[in-house]
């Protein structure tokens, strides 16, 4: 059970999609507010999103219960404050408990990550840098705030992060380090084949699938070269990023780089092919009616799979018709380890889905179907499939 901690701050309202991202990742979350924090946001918002009832009091005990405070804290896989303010900092520091948060947190043995959240002058001052320095002692993971325009109108340090920036902390926090040592080149996103100097020829890729193995690599310790096409996504912190555009440009920067990885994970939809002639100037309507020749682009993963050694290699494959058939064959004509099947007539899976439903095949041809669930959630279930793949190449390591 994730214990999500809410208190008296304007961030509070942020903790809302924060305890929606925990539940989307199929945690069982607990919300605990304090008093303070009931000004700001309702218990039943949390209750709508996590199906739990939000705790704010410390002495009511429900039928089952014992002693609230000992139970919550004997449940919890992780306490996650966030807003933490100056006020509730100081008690932790402390050992103050005078609220249902501030005595569950006494109690509880498992890790703590408190997100500061408040005024610039506030957070500089010493007194709750001292607390922080202290809580950090007692082993509490503290998330530095952020910079950015402040609720008081001012900016400076002490904004709270955005949630899905939190939930990948509290991810990296958790998580076995089983990566570490290894480096991987991941690729995500679409590439652009120009027409002219407006148009271009592309596909619906968002990233999101290669963004989400990227930060799950970097949260298992992996020291990550992300190679992206045009997206709107920001780059997982930790993570090297190279852009690029075309498929040319990503074929030059991936076989680059590919002697210095371990692991390739191709996610990204790559254009097969590409206008022969790129116009100069904006095309007219009048050339609505031409004839557009296309050529081939470089078949980046069938080049890594001739170059592949004892590197694991991973692809991706995104079908409409016959997709195992058509994803067992590019498995074996690709050297490929292992092949992530995207049936992309299954509604909820695909492109600019925030879920998935994947079938992977490995080198012996067995097939695991995996049922649908969060692109985030799916990244790790990869890497738990590709860990095994590294240690044998490794001799055990």
């Amino acid at each position: 059970m994730y214990l999500l901690g809410v208190t008296g701050g304007i961030a509070a309202y942020k903790a809302a999609e924060l305890a929606r991202l925990f539940v989307r990742d199929e945690k069982e979350v607990q919300v605990v507010m304090t008093p303070g924090a009931t000004r700001f946001i309702t218990p039943l918002t949390f209750q709508t999103i996590t199906g739990r009832p939000a705790l704010v009091d410390q002495f009511w005990v429900s039928e089952g219960e014992k002693v609230r405070h000992i139970d919550l804290a004997g449940a919890a896989e992780v306490i996650v404050v966030a807003p933490a303010t100056a006020n509730t900092l100081g008690k932790m520091a402390a050992g103050i408990a005078d609220n249902l948060l501030t005595t569950v947190y006494l109690a509880a043995r498992c890790p703590v990550v408190l997100v500061p959240s408040m005024n610039e002058q506030m957070y500089l001052h010493p007194a709750v840098q001292e607390n922080l320095a202290r809580l950090r002692k007692h082993g509490c993971q503290i998330m530095e705030p952020a910079s950015g325009e402040l609720a008081c109108g001012v900016s400076g340090k002490g904004r709270m992060p955005e949630p899905q920036q939190i939930a990948a902390f509290v991810r990296a926090v958790l998580t076995g380090k089983d990566y570490q040592g290894v480096r991987a080149l991941v690729t995500a996103g679409p590439t652009r084949e120009p027409l002219d100097p407006v148009r271009f020829i592309s596909n619906r890729s968002t990233g999101l699938m290669g963004y989400a193995v990227a930060r799950a690599l970097v949260e298992r310790g992996a020291e990550v070269i992300l190679v992206s096409g045009p997206t709107a996504l920001p780059c997982p912190a930790g993570a090297e990023p190279v852009v690029v555009e075309t498929a040319e440009q990503m074929y030059t920067a991936v076989v680059e780089r590919f002697e210095e990885c371990d692991l390739v994970i191709k996610a990204a939809a790559v254009a097969d092919y590409r206008p022969a002639v790129a116009a100069e100037q904006k095309l007219k309507k009048e050339f609505s009616r031409t004839m557009l020749e296309l050529q081939p682009n470089p078949d980046i993963l069938e080049e890594l799979g001739r170059r592949k050694g004892e590197r694991i290699l991973v692809g991706f494959a995104m079908e409409t018709e016959q997709a195992e058939v058509h994803a067992r064959e590019k498995l074996q004509r690709k050297n490929l380890d292992l092949i992530v099947l995207n049936d992309l007539t299954v509604p909820g899976a695909g492109f600019a889905s925030l879920t998935n439903q994947v079938c992977i095949i490995n080198r012996e041809g067995q097939a695991e179907n995996l049922p649908m669930m969060p692109k985030e959630l799916l990244a790790h279930r990869i890497l738990d499939r590709v860990r095994p793949l590294l240690s044998a190449h490794s001799g055990g390591a």
